[in-house]
């Protein structure tokens, strides 16, 4: 979620406006990297195929890789999974993504942070955000499907003097919609910017429909709108993020999302697709990334968006941030 510029020594020298060329040009700046499909949790709402042993790229491929899509002009990347804390080298990777000049958030649902793992991140340009949908226990077994919540609890106390920004993401279903300001000023209280979107399911290829979590759109948009009068969430893009859910919630029209256009994802095995949710088109292990983005399905993307099916954040963060630029200003404190 940070979009400053990265604070890392030394990097690459080749095509250094590209990434605003980029943004003229309409070509990606943001990678949504699935950088494991190994996952420690089993969430409701996550319909990946996790922990099934598939193919995922190794460290020198993945900097590889990276290296070539720094100078194709992308900056910023989302890490995750699955669950990024379960792969014993993502300390590494992360090291030599900052050294290539990439501005980082890894997102995580928190359950493996050590001491020193913090310390080590801190040294590096990358923001975190932990997931964290409810503080009561037995809910939040029952949404992520462990008993974790000490563990979580515990990671963010390791995170209370973390220098770099960090985030609490909290997905709003049935099950927790009680609890959503209670998870906000709990976020905000330990120096968390909290970030709040709704559960969303049978988009696409994008979310499992749990029973347990489906909700009607009037009770959840009630919540956003009781966060919105309440000024639960601050002010800048997390606040114009939960007015756009409301939006969604109340069957309104969003703006263009960013998919395949300011984003990409990728998978584990270097696989891209315009969003998580859309069909891949390409892998970038045997394929650059302007032959990938040749090959997209842009009538499906616009057929997509025009129909406002979804508010993904990370299909939609890096436009809303170019619409309203004075609500991310440097200069302008988040909370």
């Amino acid at each position: 979620m940070n979009f400053h510029a990265p604070r890392y020594s030394n990097p690459p020298s080749p095509r250094k406006q590209s990434a605003l060329l980029n943004l003229i040009k309409g070509r990606p700046v943001l990678a949504i990297f699935e950088f494991t499909l190994m996952c420690n949790s089993a969430c409701g709402y996550c319909n990946l195929p996790l922990n099934q042993k598939r193919y995922e790229l190794s460290r020198a491929e993945i900097k590889r890789i990276f290296t070539d899509l720094y100078r194709s002009g992308i900056r910023h990347i989302f890490i995750q999974g699955g669950e990024p804390l379960v792969r014993k080298d993502l300390p590494d990777v992360l090291e030599d993504l900052a050294a290539l000049g990439f501005a980082l958030t890894l997102v995580t649902n928190g359950t493996r942070f050590t001491s020193e793992l913090v310390a080590r991140l801190a040294k590096l340009p990358v923001s975190i955000s932990v997931s964290l949908d409810t503080l009561n226990r037995e809910r939040y077994q029952r949404i992520r499907g462990r008993d974790q919540l000490p563990q979580v609890l515990a990671g963010l106390e390791l995170l209370k003097d973390f220098p770099n920004p960090k985030h609490l993401t909290c997905i709003v279903s049935e099950q927790n919609r009680h609890d959503v300001k209670e998870v906000a000023g709990f976020a905000r209280a330990r120096g968390f910017t909290p970030i709040i979107g709704a559960y969303h399911w049978d988009v696409l290829a994008y979310g499992k429909a749990d029973a347990e979590l489906i909700y009607e759109r009037e009770t959840v948009a009630a919540v956003f709108k009781d966060l919105l009068t309440s000024n639960a969430v601050p002010r800048g893009y997390v606040r114009n993020y939960a007015k756009d859910n409301l939006r969604w919630l109340e069957g309104k029209k969003l703006n263009a999302c960013d998919a395949g256009k300011y984003s990409i994802a990728i998978d584990a095995s270097g696989k891209v697709s315009a969003c998580l949710a859309m069909p891949q088109a390409g892998n970038l292990r045997q394929q650059n990334l302007d032959q990938i983005l040749r090959s997209l399905d842009r009538t499906a993307i616009k057929d997509c968006s025009d129909q406002s099916s979804c508010n993904i954040l990370c299909s939609r963060v890096v436009g809303s941030k170019l619409r309203h630029p004075l609500a991310n200003y440097p200069g302008k404190p988040s909370v």
